[in-house]
């Protein structure tokens, strides 16, 4: 075969492109990854990319330290495509642990793709050096210092176990949607497809496969039997429990997945899902749509949730959640970059909007009403001691306690950290508005 037609490096072509976008021009792993993936035709190559791009970001500066250790000049500012394309080579060998001849000619063949032949020679002489010596131990360092620290004093005695499940795969949580199929059915079909799975007593509507695999291969998914949703996320209809019927707002609504699930709960809730983002509101519809709730019952708007006046009706609602923006401290290991990209400046700046929409959204809250503020971070200042500030300065907020599925007492909540019972690092505070 040409060495035009190598199998696989345009995949390692695709991953290096990625990691230099992500890495070196602050991009969105996310929104990279959405752009660059529909080029492969083949779901396996798809899988690969994604594979490639995760274990390099959740250790890169182990395979920074290899480079600096083994290059004779360091590369240069200018060379980020190529450094991305190394760390592409690096991560197949190990953690992934691909076949290392396959793994070599591709990423070889890559270089010369990518429009770096001269350097192939490089590439290859370099990942020849890890196939024989291997890489240095793992780090987890790649966490900036600044959050280390706000990590290791909020959770001095976890702190070493929560860098490192941060650092590692998450496994496949599914949400089966019981407006169409009970669980227990659709594992039947997961079963005759060949996919294990495994369903927790505490979760009525989850599966875990620990062995992740792409949507299409799930059964039902297109029509909406199934849906992708992390354990933790799944808690927060259990911890909003609105009352049947009831008029329940999703304040950040983006990407839809907790609006449907409270839908597929209880179709006769009369909710309105609001987003600031248009475009991202767009992904609400698609996810109810696909899901099959009554979306004609859905009130879609885009805007400022602070900005009530260009939004709310003033007829109160009984259930509000408000999945709050936040540092994503919690899900590190499905959003590897996060950490890459946030500053310390941030936190300031997100617990600041945290507040204004806890203090906007509780006006809108009948008496008698119940809010959820939840949020995928673990920072304190975040979750508990945001709650905290909130009802000293709120008269008529009170805490409804939740019990111990949502994880460890914070006295006004409860708090999940990344990989307790398989899920992601999840915050959930229930607050009642007195009569």
């Amino acid at each position: 075969m040409p060495e035009s037609e190598q199998p696989g490096a345009p995949s390692r072509a695709i991953a290096a492109r990625v990691l230099d976008a992500v890495l070196h021009r602050g991009r969105s792993l996310k929104a990279e990854l959405a752009s660059a993936l529909p080029a492969l035709a083949d779901p396996r190559d798809r899988a690969l990319v994604e594979a490639i791009c995760f274990a390099v970001l959740r250790q890169p500066l182990r395979f920074d330290a290899a480079l600096t250790a083994w290059m004779p000049r360091p590369l240069s500012s200018r060379d980020g495509e190529l450094r991305a394309l190394l760390y592409v080579g690096l991560a197949q060998l190990d953690p992934l642990q691909l076949a290392a001849h396959a793994a070599l000619d591709a990423t070889v063949e890559a270089a010369r793709l990518l429009g770096h032949s001269h350097q192939a020679g490089l590439v290859n002489a370099l990942l020849r050096r890890a196939q024989r010596d291997g890489l240095p131990a793992a780090e987890h360092s790649h966490w900036p210092s600044w959050l280390r620290g706000l990590v290791r004093k909020d959770w001095p005695e976890h702190f070493d176990a929560i860098l490192a499940q941060s650092a590692i795969p998450a496994p496949m949580w599914l949400r089966v949607n019981r407006a169409q199929i009970a669980r227990e059915d659709y594992l039947v079909s997961l079963k005759q497809a060949g996919i294990e799975a495994v369903a927790p007593e505490d979760l009525p509507d989850a599966l875990r496969l620990d062995t992740p695999l792409p949507v299409a291969a799930l059964p039902g998914f297109a029509d909406g039997e199934v849906s992708v949703q992390d354990a933790s996320a799944q808690r927060v209809a259990d911890a909003l429990a609105p009352a049947p019927g009831a008029r329940a707002l999703d304040a950040c609504a983006a990407p839809g997945g907790k609006s449907a699930h409270l839908l597929e709960r209880d179709p006769s809730l009369r909710l309105t899902a609001l987003d600031i983002d248009a475009g991202r509101l767009q992904r609400v519809r698609s996810t109810l749509q696909r899901t099959g709730v009554a979306i004609e019952r859905v009130e879609l708007q885009a805007a400022d949730a602070t900005d009530l006046d260009s939004w709310w009706d003033g007829v109160p609602f009984d259930a509000v959640l408000l999945d709050a923006p936040c540092s994503a401290t919690g899900i590190v290991r499905r959003q590897p970059d996060v950490v890459l990209h946030r500053r310390e400046s941030d936190i300031a700046a997100l617990t600041a909007l945290q507040a204004r929409l806890l203090d906007a959204l509780w006006r809108t809250l009948a008496p008698g009403g119940v809010l959820l503020y939840a949020t995928c971070s673990i920072l304190r200042q975040e979750n508990d001691g945001q709650v905290r500030a909130f009802l000293d300065r709120t008269a008529d907020a009170r805490i409804d306690a939740l019990d111990a599925t949502h994880g460890r007492d914070c006295e006004v909540g409860r708090q999940r950290l990344p990989g307790e019972d398989g899920g992601d690092g999840f915050f959930y505070a229930r607050l009642r508005r007195a009569q």
